[in-house]
């Protein structure tokens, strides 16, 4: 996930260690070494994602 992403709104394909995959949206809060740290827009709970996990990402877009 590029760095720009930072702040961002953002939905993810993910797959899980378990090779469970699953579609998400999250507020991006930091991205290193690998991982990305964010809170997921759905639980509002914080979560960590591993990069290689990531199958697609992309901005949402919202409106004023």
């Amino acid at each position: 996930m590029p760095a720009k992403y930072l702040g961002w709104l953002v939905e993810i394909i993910y797959e899980d260690q378990g090779g469970k995959i699953t579609k998400r949206r999250i507020q991006v809060k930091s991205i290193r070494s690998g991982l990305i740290k964010a809170d997921d827009l759905l639980s509002g709970q914080p979560r960590t994602f591993r990069e290689s996990g990531l199958l697609a990402c992309h901005p949402i877009k919202t409106t004023a």
